[in-house]
This record gives structure tokens, sequence and C-alpha cells, in this order.
């Protein structure tokens, strides 16, 4: 069967919509920067394909450490203005941004199918999140806010590409709602037309927020070190996490680093292969690419044949391939697990650590074939990757510690609760972790001993969103933890201007150590 692609979803379309919506945030060939509270044709264009089937289109604008420095200054100035804004009104400008950005729903979707490769579903889900996220904010605001303050400067938000609205976008407004103004930085891998279009809704909204395109050597330490800045929230890898704790180690600022960790399944003494099948499917979505995929399963040796059994299932039953491509033009999207990684280099990085992993003596008890998927004819399919799993990857594994960002799975067998505890901690850290088994005492000895934020039992766990907490431990995260009440806390300050102790994950040389 010949596929095609969908209905009015090309990328040149998806332009001018994008271009049409925010004429002041577009021009003919790239999206531009909001600096000095105007969209400015400033940068140096940065050439940029599209995980989806490699067509060029227009990439980032690249500023210089001056133009940083510059948007950095007006939002220090903007931020004096906005803190003396009164809730009402922010609450007033902040529910208009929101309104706004439901309008552009479907267009923000397409926008990061094209950039980050997210299937329709996925990707709408993205701009749901934070828009349902924030409303609830919007409604506990009152109370979260009760007796605090502004901080004394900006935020600044540094974000990965993988979640452009859901982590980004919902960040950014509830530091507004609670009284900053907000500089961002797009991610130079994806996203920015995404953000740039988002951020030209919110501006119009009357929001103080700043949005600039840059490499991390040029302007990073502008954006992390830049005066009168008062907090700084990060996502990222831990190397670059790492120099931004450095970078911050002087300063006495308030931060959010969620770094990486290796997020692992454990199964022990346990026989629900189809709620755990349903679980590991659904765990595919994205391809992996997200901070909360489980890449690692530390399986009991005498359960490895109920395990497979199961697991081959599920990798067999996953659909990808080009997420806009269709078998008549006026169907509707289909329905796929994952498309594209975010690019061929990410795609190439996940074979060789695959390639890597056989040859150092993994054995490779699966891999399904790019010619599984679905694809446009002739297509550039350089960015996709089949999925794929290790059994019992050598321990000089290149991926050992770390997460692969893909569809690439290691399974690795142990005889005791000590063996199971200490391959589930491999990372020194991770944001989530889960425990597969039918005896409650044994998932409570373990999860004691987890170095995981989240631990879930018999079910995963996830970022979560409103009222629930997200952090990290261990390596995965510094700083304080956020979500609900903890967000709002982490942005604003006693009125009374007394110091106060976060609830985070923090080094030595915080002033506000953890409770």
């Amino acid at each position: 069967m010949t596929l095609t692609l969908k209905h009015g979803t090309g990328w040149n379309d998806t332009w001018q919509r994008a271009r049409s919506a925010a004429p002041e945030a577009f021009d003919d060939a790239r999206a531009r920067n909001l600096v000095g509270g105007e969209w400015q044709a400033v940068g140096t264009q940065a050439e940029h394909r599209t995980p989806v089937d490699g067509t060029h289109i227009p990439g980032p604008a690249l500023v210089d450490e001056a133009t940083a420095e510059e948007a950095v200054r007006f939002a220090v100035a903007e931020h004096a203005e906005w803190s003396g804004v009164d809730l009402d009104e922010r609450r007033e400008r902040v529910t208009a941004a929101v309104d706004a950005l439901a309008g552009e729903r479907d267009l923000l979707a397409t926008l990061l199918v094209w950039e980050i490769g997210k299937p329709w579903k996925l990707a709408c889900a993205d701009v749901d999140r934070a828009l349902d996220g924030v409303r609830w904010y919007l409604d506990q605001i009152e109370r979260q806010a009760g007796g605090r303050a502004p901080l004394p400067g900006p935020v600044s938000n540094i974000a990965s590409w993988n979640y452009p609205m859901s982590v980004q976008v919902h960040a950014e407004l509830v530091q507004v709602l609670a009284g900053n103004a907000v500089i961002a930085k797009t991610p130079s891998q994806g996203g920015f037309h995404t953000l740039t279009l988002a951020h030209a809704l919110m501006r119009r909204a009357g929001l103080p927020v700043s949005l600039v395109s840059g490499s991390g050597s040029q302007i990073g330490s502008t954006l992390v070190r830049g005066e009168g800045i008062g907090a700084l929230a990060f996502v990222g890898g831990r190397s670059n996490g790492r120099r931004v704790a450095s970078d911050l180690a002087d300063t006495n600022r308030r931060y959010m680093l969620e770094e990486e960790g290796l997020n692992a399944w454990g199964v022990w003494d346990f026989s629900d292969w189809d709620a755990l099948a349903a679980h590991l499917t659904k765990g595919f979505e994205y391809g992996k690419q997200r901070c909360t995929a489980y890449p690692r399963y530390v399986v009991q040796r005498a359960l490895l044949p109920q395990f497979m059994e199961m697991y081959a299932k599920v990798v067999g039953s996953l659909r990808f391939g080009h997420p806009l491509a269709v078998a008549d033009a006026g169907d509707d999207y289909p329905d796929l697990s994952f498309g594209p990684l975010i690019s061929a280099s990410k795609a190439a990085d996940v074979t060789a650590a695959y390639e890597e992993a056989v040859a150092a003596g993994g054995a490779p008890i699966i891999r399904r074939s790019l010619a599984e998927g679905t694809f446009l004819p002739g297509q550039d399919t350089s960015a996709y990757v089949a999925p794929a799993a290790i059994l019992s990857p050598p321990s000089s594994w290149s991926l050992r510690h770390r997460e692969p960002f893909g569809p690439l799975d290691s399974i690795v067998l142990v005889d005791s609760e000590t063996e199971l505890i200490a391959e589930m901690n491999v990372s020194n850290g991770a944001l989530v972790a889960s425990v597969a088994t039918d005896d409650p005492d044994f998932a409570a000895r373990v999860s004691e001993e987890l170095r995981a934020f989240k631990v879930g039992v018999n079910k995963p766990r996830s970022r979560g969103d409103r009222d629930e907490t997200f952090g990290g431990r261990g390596a995965s995260w510094r700083g304080a933890f956020v979500g609900g009440d903890l967000l709002v806390q982490a942005v604003t300050q006693p009125v009374d201007g007394t110091d106060e102790q976060l609830y985070g994950n923090f080094e030595e040389y915080s002033r506000y150590p953890a409770t």
C-alpha cells in the first residue's frame, strides 16, 4: 500500500499557518527573537532538518552574548514592574494567554509533529497538559501565593526539546502567574517554532516574557549568571547540568535542575503479565524520548521465560513510522507508538550503542526492522530507529549508567534482592522507578532502597502535574522540587523577607537546604 501525507499537514502549509497566526514573530524565512519586548530579526540563521523526513526547515536564529545580555536586562526591568501587578490582573492576563493558546492548539500540535517528530495524539496531549495544568494553578494561586511575594528578579528557563509545551510553557505561565517576569531559551534541537508561536500569544496577552535562541556555549552563562536573575529552571543532561550547577555556585540563586537518570523496572516474584504488558506498551510512547521512560528491566532469573514471552509480544505490537503518513489524504492521523528520534545523529548514536553492546557480549534478543514501519515512498528515514533490546549487556557498555533516549532496552538478570536493588540504582539517582511483584512486603523493602524520587508498585510513575510534586534523587536532580504548591513556593518568597528552607535535593553550597 502506497502512503501519502495527510491533507493540509505539510510543512509549507504549517509554516504559513504559523506566519498567519503570529506575523510579528515570523518573517519570510525564519522565526524572530523576542528581545526588549519586541520580536526582532536578530541572530544568525541556523540550518535545520526536520527528523520527520529530513526536509530543510528554518532553524533558530542564534543570538550572540550581547543580545542575550540585552534580553536579560529588559527582563529584569520588566520584572520590577510586573512584580507590582496585583494577583487579579495577573490571573486575568494568564487566563487570556491560555485561551489564546487553546485557540491555536492544533497548529501548536502540528508544529510539534514537524519539529520533534511527535505522533499527533502525543503532540495534542503535550499542548493539552500544559493548558489544563495552568488552569489548575489559576484556581489555586490565591491560596498558594498567600503571604508570598515574587522573587527579586525574573526566572530564567533553559529546557529540553522533548516537551516544549507541557514542561517549558507550563512552567513559564505559572512563574508569571506568581508575579515573575520570565526569559527563556529555545532548545537548539527542536521546538523553537512551537515556542515562538506560544510566546507570541503570551506576549499579546500582556505577559512579561522574553525568548531567545542561541547555543549554550555562547549565551548559556548569561542566562544562568546574568545580573538580576532571580531563579533558574533547567532541564537537560548531567554534563550540562554539572556545568550549570558550577556556574550557580557563587550566585546564591534559587534553582531547579532536572538531569537525566536511568529509570528501571524491577521484576521479582511476579505473575500478572497482562497488566505489565499494558504498562510496557504505553511506555514506548514517543520512542522513550522522555525523562520518565523506563529503558532498563532488572528481572529475577527464574522469571526470564515469562518476562520474555510478554515482552516480545509488546515489542512486536508497536507501530512506528512517519507521523503524518496515511493511506488516503483524507484519513485521520495514524495511530503510532512513536515516529522518528529527534535527529539522524541521535538515531545513529542509538544504533551504535546497540552494536557496541552486541560486540561486547550482550545478547541481541529483539531487533525489529525499519521495513516494518509506515513511511512515504522514498522518504528519508535516517532519524528512525526500530525497537530493540539487549539481554545481559556488558558492564563496560556506554549506556550502563545513562538513558539511551530511544527505543533501546536492556534486560539484566539477578538472583537476589540485593542484586536487584544494586542493578536498579546503577545511575546513582533517577526520577522514577517501579517494582513489579506479587509480594507487598518485598515491594515495601525495595522501594525504601531505590534512589528514585517516585517509586511505583506494579505501575509506572510519571512527571505528574497539578498538585503532584516532581523531582529526582541523587545525580538526577539538583535544587528545589516542584509541582503544585512547591512550584509556586520555588518561584516566590515570604512577604516578610525571611529566609526559608525549600524542599529539594540541594548541594552543600546552597543557602536553601533540603528539609
